[in-house]
């Protein structure tokens, strides 16, 4: 098989996995994998799952191989806060929360970063459209919050949660209050419930 039939058939899904080329062609050679990324014709996300370069330069793409390449998971944390505009800083890592162990991967695309929680946990996200018709899974806001305060227990004082920069504009306009507590006591967590507590108070919800 050459390089053109393989891309003609999966350039469509952006990224795959070995597993979906051999489900496509179960006596393909792997070594075609290798070669192909060596020479530039594909780029290598993590072992076993590849993508085609001329995605590089698409919006959204990078979170859209987050979900891909480590499942279950979910785009959350940082990246989901700062997607909303929930928080001021640029992220440079993709943060995903995942019921799979805490795992992390660099690729030409980005550093992407998965926290391990209970599979229990794995609520509160949905698909997002974005552009080529894909979608990916990502936190809702309020739950995005949560997953930070739950993973992340240094924000623990009233002086860590103004250090957040929570956009407080968000806070009270667009934030689902009751969403959130809700949402908070599915985590089952007497912490989680006292820092959220510190940042109603904080940010007068």
């Amino acid at each position: 098989m050459n390089y053109l039939e393989f891309r003609s058939k999966l350039f469509s899904l952006a990224c795959f996995s070995i597993d979906q080329v051999y489900a496509w062609q179960p006596g393909f050679d792997r070594n075609n994998l290798s070669r192909w990324a060596k020479t530039g014709l594909l780029i290598r996300l993590r072992q076993g799952y590849f993508a085609f370069p001329e995605y590089k330069g698409k919006q959204d793409f990078a979170l859209f191989f987050a979900n891909r390449i480590y499942r279950p998971s979910y785009i959350s944390l940082h990246t989901a806060l700062s997607f909303y505009g929930m928080i001021p800083e640029a992220v440079v890592q993709i943060s995903s929360v995942s019921a799979l162990k805490t795992a992390s991967f660099t690729n030409p695309f980005g550093e992407y970063t998965y926290q391990s929680v209970k599979p229990c946990l794995m609520f509160g996200y949905g698909l997002r459209s974005f552009s080529d018709g894909m979608a990916l899974q990502m936190a809702s806001p309020e739950k995005a919050l949560l997953d930070l305060l739950y993973l992340y227990p240094a924000y623990n004082t009233s002086r860590d949660m103004e250090d957040l920069r929570l956009d407080e504009d968000y806070l009270h306009d667009d934030l689902n209050k009751e969403l959130l507590l809700k949402y908070c006591a599915q985590f089952k967590s007497k912490a989680l419930e006292k820092r959220v507590q510190r940042m109603i108070t904080i940010y007068e919800l």
